[in-house]
Formats: structure tokens, sequence, C-alpha cells
């Protein structure tokens, strides 16, 4: 995605706090951005249903409903990238919020030039300007179909997370290859993401459980990684 194109997405902030508000969108029109605020929950559900924005920017810490609870909300709703702004930084924090939905995790304080990357690298992740792998990937009862961001078992769709349906397809585009769980953290999440082994663990475990049947393939490579079996069928 071109950094003009990046520069006219519109960003919803969700924070309790006027003054992170607005920093976060001093910054953001600065860089280009078209921006959106919403200081609670409910005020960010509502944005949500009159306008979807390319992003969110969800703060975790807020009264009435926290980031989780409308993490979860967002996620019965719509499939739009989100980025958890949160003052926790416990791996198990990071870990629940991958869990929920949330397509990345920053931990404040963060610098601007951090809050930035991190929101082009997601943008670029969910809206590539060239799709070289679009093709649809069929192995025996699943059915993956990246361009519509859809998974299939035996015909019947899977709601998988942002972070569940690029480890799906990282792994079944090379069947039989043995990916690191590092190479699966820089897969879902791009480069020096800050998670540790274990969380991908945890994705693996809630993949493998919404396929299903299906799930086994998903093998474990003890002290290594994991692999997708082989025998696949990609249809052009």
């Amino acid at each position: 995605m071109s950094e003009e194109i990046l520069k006219r997405r519109k960003i919803l902030i969700v924070d309790d706090e006027e003054r992170m508000i607005r920093f976060i969108r001093l910054n953001l029109e600065h860089d280009g951005f078209i921006v959106a605020e919403a200081f609670n929950g409910k005020q960010a559900l509502q944005r949500l249903r009159d306008s979807t924005p390319d992003l969110i920017l969800l703060d975790v810490m807020m009264p009435d409903l926290d980031g989780f609870e409308v993490l979860e909300m967002i996620r019965e709703i719509t499939n739009v990238p989100v980025i958890m702004l949160t003052a926790k930084g416990e791996e198990e924090d990071r870990v629940h919020g991958l869990e929920k939905g949330a397509d990345d995790y920053i931990t404040k304080p963060f610098s601007t030039k951090i809050l930035l990357a991190r929101i082009r690298t997601v943008l670029r992740r969910k809206h590539p300007d060239h799709d070289d792998n679009g093709s649809i990937i069929q192995i025996r009862e699943l059915v993956i179909n990246p361009q519509r961001h859809e998974v299939l078992v035996s015909g019947k769709k899977v709601e998988l997370t942002s972070t569940e349906f690029r480890l799906l397809h990282f792994l079944t585009r090379r069947p039989g290859w043995v990916f690191t769980r590092a190479q699966l953290v820089e897969a879902a999440h791009g480069i020096n993401y800050p998670v540790t082994d274990r969380s991908i663990d945890f994705q693996i475990v809630g993949l493998r459980k919404k396929l299903g049947p299906l799930g086994k393939y998903i093998e474990t490579i003890r002290g290594v990684g994991y692999r997708f079996q082989e025998g696949s069928n990609l249809k052009q």
C-alpha cells in the first residue's frame, strides 16, 4: 500500500483520557490520517455502527466497558484491525488481547514513531497493494480465501481472529514445511513484535479448536515449532 493511500485511512481512537486522545490525534493528523474519537466503549461501538474506520486504536483501562470487552463486541460486528493501547505490559494481558482478536498491542508510554510504524504495518498487512498470496487454498475439507478473509471447513464458515487467519494462511501456503515459533510470530505480527513464543502456542490451540477435526493437521514439531501436514491443492 502506498504512503499516499495510507495517509487517507481513517483511524478511530478509543480512550477515556482526553489528553491522550488529543496527543494521538495531533500526531496522526500531522501524518495525514483521518481521525475519529470515542471516550468510552459505548461511544466506540456507536461510531463503528455509523461509519467503519480502517483501524481502531483501543485503550484497555476504561470505565464501564474495558478494552477487552469492547474488542469482543467489535469482533461481533466487523473484522476491522484493532491495536490495543494500555499501560499493562504483562505477557498474560498481551496474550489475552490477541486471543480476543487484537491485531497488535502497544504498551504506554510509547513513542510517536513506534505508534505510526505499527499502524502502517497493520494497515499494509490488512490492505496490501498487490496480493501475491491471494490464491484460494484447498487442503482436504479446508478452503481458505485470502481476498475474502474467509475460511470454510466442510463448507461451513469458521470465524477466526485476524491473527489466527494469518497463522493458518502462512502454514497452509507451505504445507509440510516446519516453521519456528519466531517465524510464526513474525508472520502474524511483523518483525520485532514483543510477544514470547508461548503466545503462539495459545494461538495454535485456539486455531485447532476452531478447525475441529482438521485441527489435528497442524502438527507440533517438538523443540522446533509447527507445520501443516502435506497434501494440498492450490486452486488458481
